[in-house]
């Protein structure tokens, strides 16, 4: 009896310890997640709770369409940031994106080439912020700082401050004003970016790399990666994905403004770091951070909906995110070291 006991005790205590304990490292290893989950579904019991329209159905596919642009663009931020990069110039690449669709359909240009010419313009913008990050180890604040104001000056001067409107009737407004199912399709892009971001974060090496250059640069350098083109992929995907952001607002406002996306970058950065992603690199999640963009759309819709001033809403709304990023590290980074 003794005798077999403590081998029946080591050959169950294991694996009842792993049931036991399972839960808690799943809730410690995706902290970040279930504390921007939780306060997500905070804000949206309270703004329902306040205003009898947020949890209509038309106000919540409008909150879907209209943070289409902010969730591609976090996606693809959630990449530069995991890398221990950011980019400051996203804004300004949707200002340029937005005024070059209008003027290019104005001149009759077919608007698939005009969607073409767009992507291609914001991977030029992305690869040549990211040689001057990658190669010449300029710090990518400064580089994305100087893109922030150069290319919005550039759209500026397109346009001379004024908008330039899209006819109507083309094609190309259907792309941010179409609904598929009940669904507007602007959301529809946007899901099938998030979904692409996902699996490439996740599921290949290059979502491994990406971590890895974040974490240590020169580990994952002397395993034989180029972390330097790497480096310069993700800002190629960066400026990709803020001039479909572009495109998406142009089609949907009917015109192309050099106004478009005043701040955006700081909604951006601030919906991939409520989801998670850490500023310093090595960690990210793209389930956090499309959390952390629903949260931000909903704080901004809410706000509006309970009628609160357009000059106290920024206030409130940076607020909120800096109380919940500070609960997030305060509360889930010290119980990940506890552990």
């Amino acid at each position: 009896m003794n005798a077999t006991s403590p081998s029946a005790d080591m050959a169950t205590s294991p694996s009842s310890r792993v049931r036991k304990s399972g839960w808690k490292d799943v809730a410690l290893a995706n902290g970040s997640v279930v504390s921007i989950a939780l306060f997500f579904i905070a804000v949206c019991v309270v703004f329902s709770l306040i205003t009898g329209s947020f949890l209509t159905t038309p106000n919540l596919l409008n909150i879907v369409r209209q943070s289409a642009p902010l969730l591609i663009v976090a996606a693809a931020m959630t990449f530069v940031i995991t890398t221990g990069g950011i980019d400051l110039s996203v804004g300004s690449v949707l200002a340029l994106a937005a005024t070059l669709s209008a003027v290019l359909l104005q001149a009759g240009l077919p608007w698939p080439l005009v969607v073409l010419a767009m992507l291609a313009l914001g991977a030029a913008i992305g690869a040549l912020q990211g040689f001057f990050i990658a190669y010449e180890r300029i710090p990518a604040f400064i580089v994305t700082l100087a893109g922030l104001s150069v290319i919005r000056g550039v759209a500026l001067l397109i346009t001379g401050g004024y908008s330039i409107p899209v006819e109507p009737t083309s094609f190309f407004v259907s792309i941010g004003r179409a609904w598929f199912l009940g669904v507007p399709v602007p959301a529809l892009l946007a899901l099938a970016v998030l979904i692409v971001a996902y699996l490439a974060f996740n599921q290949t090496p290059f979502g491994r790399y990406v971590t890895g250059i974040g974490a240590n640069t020169e580990a994952v350098r002397r395993a034989g990666v180029d972390t330097r083109f790497m480096t310069l992929f993700v800002y190629i995907l960066s400026g990709m994905a803020a001039a479909s952001a572009g495109i998406i607002l142009a089609a949907r406002l009917g015109s192309g403004s050099s106004n478009s996306g005043q701040g955006f970058e700081l909604d951006v950065i601030a919906a991939v770091v409520l989801g998670g992603t850490s500023l310093f690199g090595g960690r990210g999640t793209i389930v956090g951070t499309v959390l952390g963009a629903l949260t931000v759309a909903v704080i901004g819709n809410g706000l509006i909906l309970a009628h609160m001033s357009p000059f106290l809403t920024p206030i409130v709304t940076g607020t909120i995110i800096l109380i919940a990023i500070w609960l997030n590290f305060r509360l889930f980074k010290g119980a990940v070291r506890s552990r």
